[in-house]
């Protein structure tokens, strides 16, 4: 039986990673990041332990996956295959090296298209209509190795960066599934697709990233709002110099009769989900229903409309 290390981070990969040892997989270890690293990373998981104590994997903590300590680790249980699902660390040559069979990992996007940091929420925000994800095997180049497995979906207007990373997740459950079946059998499986584009790396994305530009069309707007919700740091904007974080809202078809960034009233409805504020943008408005202020205190519904908000929504 193919022996594995898994290293991961990402909630994205907890489903593979419970269903592979629910399959019976022989994953000899996991390798996570420890306290300190973990705090700095967006929609990471801690669901890992308890399926790790539940199924009996030695659950190991790195800063990095660059360190010396971590690569010790991999030494330590001789995989035949390392599993690396829902990392941002490009991992060194010296641990590609190590495990027997090869590195595979997922990249969430329809590659050779979308390499790079954050495709998801990267293909939100660029209005793009269908995304996916890929399994290849990991090589030195960013996102560059021999494909093993894809799977493709849309992006409809209803979607947030987390639902398609609940797609993604599952994706990743199914062509790992595929690719452990092969390798039991024997077979080294690859895409007959070859993974190549002049397409620029995607750039990482930072918390301060989040800035609405609400001249923007209201399509763009929401948009960027949706691609940064929740479980990322959040699309933000400023009312009277304090900052405002927009967790939802939705796309109106018609004008505000405001110009950009104000705010023309309240949405008002017995359903509290509909209730809200009334933006304009360049083309379109927007309806925001749930904000967050300074202090961390979320308004929703009714209690966000009876704040009587007014004014313009601004860049600073």
């Amino acid at each position: 039986m193919v022996r594995i290390v898994w290293v991961g981070c990402h909630e994205e990969g907890v489903e593979a990673f419970r269903q592979t040892l629910e399959d019976g997989g022989r994953v000899c270890a996991f390798i996570t990041l420890d306290d300190a690293a973990f705090g700095k990373r967006s929609a990471g998981s801690r669901a890992y332990e308890a399926i790790c104590r539940e199924h009996g994997v030695p659950y190991e903590t790195v800063h990095s996956i660059k360190g010396d300590d971590a690569c010790a680790l991999i030494e330590k249980y001789r995989p035949d295959l390392l599993v690396v699902l829902g990392w941002s660390e490009i991992l060194p040559a010296r641990l590609l090296k190590i495990p027997t069979i090869g590195t595979v990992g997922a990249h969430a996007s329809p590659l050779p298209h979308g390499r790079g940091s954050a495709p998801i929420n990267w293909a939100i925000i660029r209005g793009e209509r269908e995304t996916g994800n890929t399994l290849m095997w990991l090589g030195e180049q960013v996102d560059a190795g021999e494909i093993i497995d894809q799977i493709r979906f849309p992006i409809t207007p209803y979607d947030t960066c987390k639902t398609l990373y609940d797609r993604v997740a599952e994706a990743n459950a199914v062509m790992l599934r595929r690719l452990l079946a092969k390798l039991e059998a024997g077979e080294r499986p690859s895409y007959p697709a070859q993974n190549l584009t002049d397409e620029p790396i995607l750039p990482r994305r930072h918390p301060q990233d989040g800035l609405i530009d609400w001249n923007q069309s209201g399509e763009a707007i929401y948009d960027f709002i949706r691609a940064l919700t929740r479980p990322y740091p959040g699309a933000f904007t400023f009312l009277d110099g304090k900052k405002l974080l927009i967790w939802k809202a939705s796309l109106l078809p018609v004008s505000a009769g405001v110009g950009p960034g104000e705010i023309a009233g309240n949405a008002v409805g017995f359903d509290e989900a509909a209730c809200g504020l009334v933006v304009g943008t360049r083309t379109g408005a927007l309806l925001v229903t749930e904000i967050e202020d300074e202090a961390g205190t979320c308004y929703a519904g009714r209690a966000l409309c009876e704040r009587s908000l007014k004014g313009g929504l601004s860049h600073e």
